[in-house]
């Protein structure tokens, strides 16, 4: 790896993420404490960890991070907005929500918009809303489509994927949402990335965020590299 790479500050790129259903609160202390020591972006936890993360991350400038509809996006509008509202309460300044997928493949783009202007209104100014777009399920089409209607509607990040479908974020995913988005749009790749030459790839590719269980390994890993 050429010396070049460490001019990108990667740790403050990643959100560090733990949304496994068996996670325990010992995991989310965890996890929030390598995020002090590494210097994350933030972490990624469900809603029902929000409230501890925000106590435990208190003193720090890493961001408390959580999510709404995940992860299949066919929550109601409603139940969304409830979601992401009560994660902003317990103190998350981030709020990755999962698109209504269905919607967007059989055309009802209005319902997909409308959702995802309710749940920034809900948040109110200050916090990052990212939208996650599920590309694995995805057409060429759709993801243009997708990614055009959340930059529309306002919000701050497309994201490629939950981490729970059938894959994750590629390459190819990536440079057609920055394509599509222009060079000031948020993007966050996520899922499968596992090592630290991957998150480089997405990163060169055009992401500015990305999502990653595997925080701590991938930092580990470059820092030895530069």
């Amino acid at each position: 790896m050429e010396k070049s790479t460490g001019k990108i500050d990667l740790a403050r790129m990643i959100d560090h993420t733990l949304l496994k259903p068996e996670a325990k609160p010992e995991d989310i202390k965890r996890l929030c404490q390598e995020g002090i020591k590494y210097e994350f972006a933030s972490i990624c936890v469900n809603p029902f960890y929000v409230k501890l993360a925000s106590e435990e991350l208190k003193e720090s400038k890493v961001k408390v991070c959580s999510v709404s509809g995940f992860p299949l996006g066919a929550n109601r509008s409603e139940l969304k907005a409830k979601e992401a509202e009560l994660g902003c309460r317990d103190g998350a300044s981030e709020i990755d929500m999962v698109i209504n997928i269905g919607a967007l493949k059989s055309g009802n783009h209005s319902l997909v918009e409308e959702e995802i202007k309710l749940i920034l209104k809900t948040i109110n100014q200050g916090r990052i809303l990212k939208v996650i777009l599920e590309t694995s399920l995805l057409t060429s089409e759709e993801k243009i489509i997708g990614a055009k209607i959340v930059k529309e509607c306002g919000a701050h990040f497309v994201k490629t994927s939950t981490g729970f479908g059938p894959a994750g974020a590629t390459v190819e995913d990536v440079v057609l949402l920055r394509k599509t988005l222009g060079e000031n749009f948020g993007v966050k790749a996520s899922g499968g990335i596992r090592d630290y030459r991957k998150a480089l790839e997405l990163i060169q590719a055009g992401a500015n965020r990305i999502g990653t269980s595997a925080g701590v390994k991938i930092i580990e890993e470059y820092l030895k590299a530069i």
